[in-house]
């Protein structure tokens, strides 16, 4: 089977992380966001993967070399000139979606959920039709635009509906499809929406069905979302892989889904947690809160520091008796002075911070 990860923009609602890498290399629960998805498509049999990207691939080459020989799948780069939008790529990469019969995934790669991909591929190929899109509920559908299946049945689209006022259904898509060949023959390679000029009409050809998806979903791709995401991810991770997450240290007291890795070194008289990630080689310093936080690889919080809800960038430093909150984010190599309080700032990297941030702004 084969599989295309919409990888594409800039990464511009994650900045500051992403000026320092592409959005799918930034660590997700200590893993590259792209690695859960690489690994999940393995899982299900895919052996051809396509990244359609258009920013900085020389990295991503790089970086998913490893990959291939892990997971024993063939990673192909897709680089477009121009943006293409959600169809567009399809279409670029036509010679290898298309080679055989056999259907092919898409998906966004900041989408983190439990993959079905296994169910999905069994539920697509029952109703031999020519696409299947999988779908979340959520409580307030007039934020989105949502889908609505056919009177009488289960999974046949009707129809989409842009934010709706009066509710028609709390279905929406949720950024991952299942797709035969013959679709690309529905596709220009020009810049095109899949979701607005390409499924409305499968749909009314009666050809496109919905598949629901159970446990958690988030699109990661801003900051607020990714620790939300990461809450969820954790709590899933509790329930299904509990070895993954940390286990008791008399040093500190950790309460609720926290995951450290191994590498890393915390002080005592620390209380951590709930929803906490600290990545390889954080040194964490004595009496220091963290809460609904991620700590990315090799960042420092010294000793008495609070970090709640915000992410600490790759090699920052958090100064004593600092708190960061307020959905604050750092980008790589910043330095937060001592006693300095943080609510909402977004600090570009390589920054010195030593006066108070009291509301969001960002810091270049």
């Amino acid at each position: 089977m084969k599989a295309l990860i919409l990888v594409g923009g800039f990464g511009t609602r994650l900045r500051p992380l992403t000026l320092t890498l592409p959005k799918p290399l930034v660590e997700f629960a200590n893993r590259p966001m792209i690695l859960h998805q690489i690994e999940n498509l393995a899982k299900a049999g895919v052996t051809d993967i396509v990244l359609a990207v258009n920013y900085r691939p020389e990295i991503m080459v790089a970086a998913l070399k490893e990959y291939e020989e892990l997971y024993n799948v063939k990673i192909t780069f897709s680089v477009e000139t121009e943006p293409l939008g959600t169809a567009g790529p399809l279409a670029l990469a036509r010679d290898i979606l298309g080679k055989d019969d056999s259907p092919f995934f898409v998906l966004n790669s900041d989408i983190i959920c439990d993959y079905p991909f296994e169910q999905l591929r069994d539920f697509h190929l029952s109703h031999q039709n020519e696409g299947t899109i999988v779908v979340t509920k959520v409580d307030d559908p007039s934020k989105y635009g949502v889908i609505v299946n056919e009177p009488g049945h289960a999974s046949r689209i009707e129809r989409f509906v842009e934010k709706p006022k009066e509710f028609i259904s709390n279905k929406i898509n949720a950024g991952i499809y299942i797709l035969n060949p013959s679709v690309l023959e529905r596709i220009e390679l020009k810049p095109t929406s899949i979701e607005k000029e390409v499924f409305p009409y499968i749909a009314q050809d009666g050809q496109l069905h919905t598949f629901e998806l159970e446990g958690f979903w988030m699109d990661v791709g801003q900051p607020k979302d990714f620790l939300t995401g990461t809450c969820l991810y954790l709590s899933h991770l509790a329930k299904k892989n509990p070895q993954e997450l940390a286990t008791p240290s008399l040093d500190y007291i950790y309460k609720g889904n926290v995951m450290v890795h191994p590498t890393a070194k915390i002080g005592k008289g620390c209380r951590i947690g709930p929803n906490v990630v600290v990545g390889p080689n954080v040194v964490v310093g004595d009496g220091v809160r963290l809460q609904r936080c991620v700590i990315l690889e090799g960042a420092r919080i010294k000793d008495y520091a609070w970090v709640h809800s915000s992410i600490v960038g790759w090699h920052s430093s958090v100064g004593r008796w600092s708190r960061l909150e307020g959905c604050s984010v750092l980008g790589d190599d910043v330095t937060i002075n001592d006693e300095i309080y943080v609510n909402g700032g977004s600090i570009l990297p390589h920054k010195t911070i030593s006066a108070n941030i009291t509301e969001p702004q960002i810091i270049m």
